[in-house]
């Protein structure tokens, strides 16, 4: 078949148009506006991301009284020591400026009678953020030298002979396009992984989950075929939600101060400590104790309190709103209950993610990485993604402003799906090849192999039916089954460019969860309760204080162990 192919050039790509990504692209356009910019989105920049529909408070700031340090202390201690100082420091010295820039963008920062920004806890501040996606939205389509083509689902990076990023491919899902891009320098900035374990509700509710379900891992996934370097898969995040709707819990338990109650209603939360981990780690400890259902103890707040929470979850997650208005079950008269989330690997609350350096670029050189794709700094949210956007985007354009070699010579694709390949040409054939009907229908179909994929993460390697918990044994198997369904994947074939995206999706899920399994193994201990509790190493062990590191080398993840990075001031 004939295939449209769009061939394009920029002096800087950025991968993924969600908050790293618009924010990187937006100073990119005040600082360098002679630098050709492209932003490549999957689906439309007003509405996507984790972003899509808003968020009610800005959970990274650096409120009077305290100093950055203070942020990275806070962090680093959620994470058990496995974390980046010197990059959790640097992002929090920028967390400050990015609030008032994108203030100055147009976003309602709440303030208080003295005109202050209204703090909900010592590091959080309350806005009005329902539109703060289509907020960035604006700014970027107004830069004039930045380019945005949505719709289109990148697949994989390019690099030159020298082994350089060199640019991406993808596929243009609205007119069925190939779309080839040659850069001098990429941001990788395309969130994390979703969608790798059984999720809390089955069939057409399945999407109902924590994370954006469009969000595969792709950046991870390309990434990693391109040889990069990633951390702390294995400490996967697990969201303490409210039930049904999945809505955040931290809008009830720091917005009226409800405590954690058990079915008999016992507070419980002090005997096992009050990290993100452990609170969820209680929650399933009580479960299994049968003490449960566990919930937030809303009930008996004022009608002022409640109708404050009830415009807070407008602003972010309105199902929530709408159960309690459904129902008439407002949290004023009932408790909210409460339940975890399937595991995901996100670098924005934990540490996964590419390893990089403090300029944010990767160990592939002209590739750099921002916001929930870049690892080592946790508990970034909205606001520490805007910072890393920002850096990055200021090294990606030092970066192309060196690149002396002109990209005129055929840049070579990472993609695991033919050979190696070095024109669009190539990749052209390749995908007329998954768009060619097959002899003989498939065996199995993309969902029915994505379900398969999941049951065995649920069931092999921590998922919710196992109360997040796993042994060597199992993830033993979990690997086999994950090879085999990777191998029955290499025989699916599409109708279009929907489908073709579904297979997409599906091989970079499975890479993701290959490489999740190694880290879950490669860690002999259990240093965060649910989020990696490995029942044959049930407790913590100093001789695993390291960074578990890892890279695709020829199919197969080789693990590596660095040592902590720290930058602790003197004295504190």
């Amino acid at each position: 078949m004939s295939l449209k192919t769009i061939e394009k050039h920029a002096d800087v790509l950025i991968i993924g148009g969600g908050a790293a990504g618009c924010f990187a692209a937006i100073m990119l356009a005040k600082q360098h506006p002679d630098l050709s910019v492209l932003v490549l989105e999957k689906a439309g920049l007003k509405r996507s991301g984790c972003l899509a529909a808003g968020v009610n408070a800005l959970n990274a700031y650096i409120t009077p009284g305290h100093v950055p340090q203070d942020y990275v202390d806070y962090a680093s201690k959620d994470a058990d020591g496995i974390v980046r100082e010197d990059l959790l420091l640097q992002m929090s010295e920028g967390l400050n400026d990015v609030t008032r820039e994108i203030e100055q963008l147009g976003l309602v920062i709440l303030k208080d009678k003295d005109g202050n920004y209204a703090a909900r806890g010592w590091r959080n501040l309350k806005i009005n953020g329902e539109n703060i996606k289509p907020i960035l939205a604006k700014a970027v389509h107004a830069a004039k030298n930045v380019d945005v083509l949505e719709h289109v689902n990148v697949v994989d990076l390019l690099k030159d002979t020298d082994g350089h990023a060199a640019g991406a491919w993808g596929i243009a899902l609205r007119d069925e396009t190939l779309v080839y891009v040659r850069a001098n320098a990429v941001i990788c900035a395309t969130g994390g992984a979703a969608g790798l374990y059984r999720p809390n509700h089955p069939g057409a509710a399945r999407h109902t989950m924590w994370y954006p379900p469009f969000n595969t891992g792709a950046g991870y996934a390309m990434g990693l075929r391109a040889g990069a370097e990633m951390t702390s898969f294995e400490m996967r995040f697990i969201a303490l939600r409210c039930k049904d709707t999945i809505a955040p819990t931290g809008t009830l338990a720091q917005g009226v101060g409800a405590p954690q109650v058990n079915a008999r209603g016992e507070k419980y939360q002090d005997q096992y400590g009050n990290t993100t981990s452990e609170r969820l780690y209680a929650v399933v400890s009580e479960n299994l104790a049968g003490r449960g259902p566990c919930a937030l103890e809303t009930q008996g707040i004022t009608e002022v309190q409640e109708a404050s929470l009830e415009k807070a979850y407008l602003n972010m997650a309105p199902a929530q709103t709408m159960k309690w208005r459904e129902t008439g079950l407002g949290p004023r008269v009932a408790n909210v209950e409460v339940e975890g989330t399937e595991p995901y690997v996100v670098g924005g609350h934990t540490a996964s993610g590419y390893w990089v350096g403090k300029d944010r670029q990767t160990t592939v050189p002209g590739l750099f990485a921002a916001g929930d794709v870049a690892g080592g700094c946790p508990q970034k949210y909205v606001t520490g993604a805007f910072v890393e956007g920002k850096i990055a985007a200021v090294s990606a354009a030092r970066y192309a402003r060196q690149a002396t070699k002109e990209l005129a010579a055929p840049a070579e694709t990472t993609t695991n799906l033919v050979a190696p390949v070095k024109t669009p040409a190539d990749i052209a054939a390749a995908i007329s090849a998954l768009l060619t009907p097959p002899d003989a229908p498939p065996l199995f179909t993309v969902d029915a192999l994505e379900e398969a994929m999941q049951q065995v993460m649920d069931e092999y390697a921590g998922g919710i039916s196992t109360a997040y918990r796993y042994t060597e044994r199992q993830l033993t198997l979990a690997a086999k089954h994950i090879d085999r369904i990777t191998h029955l994947a290499a025989a699916l074939h599409a109708t279009d460019f929907y489908g073709l995206m579904k297979i997409y999706e599906l091989q970079e899920r499975l890479l993701v969860c290959k490489v999740l399994i190694e880290h879950l193994k490669a860690r002999k201990e259990t240093r965060w309760h649910s989020f990696a509790e490995n029942l044959d190493y049930p407790e913590k062990d100093p001789a695993y204080e390291k960074y578990v590191n890892s890279q695709l080398v020829n199919g197969k993840v080789e693990i590596l162990l660095r040592d902590l990075v720290k930058t602790k001031e003197a004295g504190r």
